[in-house]
């Protein structure tokens, strides 16, 4: 039986560390500068992709990892982030603009959005939520303006307003766990019972600036990504604080001397939908996916050609998509005309994420 890129659908075991990119297949008519964020539909193997040339678009991926523009709509500014509704109808791009705007697809229209949120300055970050005793997903939105606002999407002002320390800089949510990471290393966590306050406040457990929080699949816990290539593993209840920890990532020794070390910025982190196994990637233009509870790399991947701004894997777990582009971490004037903008799909095959099998013995 055939998977998706026409690959076997399970493969043998493979002891390699090294993983294979020569199959991935690039999206057809990617964004036209920076690519900012990207996210698989909930619902069906669509594909949503935000970008620094102020457009947010949706593309339909088949069995054999072609590819398709299905919709597409523009905000004023640069778009810095996107996601989908819990039912795969609705997108909402997070613009430069201070707007949130969302495509409703389930209209038929392809190319139009409305504003569903308004922020005093660019909006960062944007999820559906589910509250509890509270009826239809909310929206929820971070910014740079220092705060998060709750959004009914029936109603033109936000339903609640949370102020935090610093300008969001990241955000996601699982069930009822709400993840906010902002300037200065604080990391704000919510239970969406009580979404109108802070549950827990802590540092990141890393020394430099967040890049980005993703949150475990079973609400738990999420991980932690820095500009010091480290990722970190965190609980949100201290009861099972003994369980996290850090470790270096996306690091390579410079040719100047064997003393030196190279460090690029953690992105973007995934978990895997099945298996709870997740990937990094970063400004070093590589991927790597992860087994936390082994604390054990599964397989690390060669260098893309660009940094790596953004990653996700389909509801399945059989694509794992990840934007080749320009971060922003060496400044303005290193983003030329020449710089690649690209998406690509990797098909995920045999033990590529699976965790470690479990045995007697020292994990």
């Amino acid at each position: 039986m055939s998977g998706i890129f026409g690959q076997p659908s399970s493969a043998a075991s493979n002891t390699n560390t090294t993983g294979d990119i020569s199959k991935d297949v690039a999206l057809t008519a990617p964004p036209e500068d920076g690519i900012s964020d990207l996210k698989f539909s909930p619902q069906s193997e669509h594909l949503a992709v935000s970008s620094w040339d102020k457009k947010v678009r949706i593309y339909e991926i088949n069995s054999s990892g072609g590819s398709e523009g299905k919709a597409l709509f523009e905000h004023e500014q640069p778009v810095l982030g996107c996601c989908w509704s819990k039912d795969g109808t609705k997108v909402v791009g997070a613009g430069a603009d201070k707007a949130a705007r969302m495509m409703d697809l389930s209209s038929g229209n392809t190319t139009t959005a409305q504003q569903v949120a308004a922020h005093d300055a660019p909006i960062r970050c944007a999820r559906f939520v589910d509250i509890p005793n509270q009826q239809g997903q909310m929206l929820v939105t971070g910014s740079w303006d220092k705060t998060i606002k709750y959004w009914d999407l029936r109603q033109s002002q936000p339903v609640a307003s949370v102020t935090c320390q610093e300008r969001v800089y990241s955000l996601d949510v699982m069930n009822t766990l709400l993840v906010v990471a902002t300037a200065d290393r604080y990391i704000d966590i919510i239970n969406l019972s009580d979404p109108g306050k802070f549950y827990k406040t802590i540092q990141s457990p890393l020394k430099w600036q967040t890049r980005v929080v993703t949150c475990f699949n079973d609400g738990s816990g999420f991980a932690v990504g820095s500009v010091e290539g480290r990722c970190a593993i965190q609980y949100v209840e201290d009861k099972d604080s003994s369980a996290n920890f850090s470790f270096k990532c996306h690091r390579s020794a410079a040719p100047s001397g064997v003393n030196n070390t190279n460090v690029f910025s953690v992105n973007a982190i995934s978990f895997h939908p099945q298996h709870g196994t997740f990937s990094t990637a970063g400004s070093d233009g590589t991927f790597h996916f992860w087994d936390k509870d082994a604390k054990h790399r599964l397989k690390g991947y060669p260098e893309v050609g660009g940094s790596i701004t953004a990653t996700d894997f389909n509801r399945t777990g059989s694509i794992f998509a990840y934007s080749v582009s320009y971060d922003w971490s060496k400044g303005y004037a290193v983003n030329t005309p020449q710089t690649v903008n690209k998406v690509m799909l990797h098909a995920v095959t045999g033990d590529e994420c699976k965790p470690r099998p479990k045995t007697g013995g020292r994990k």
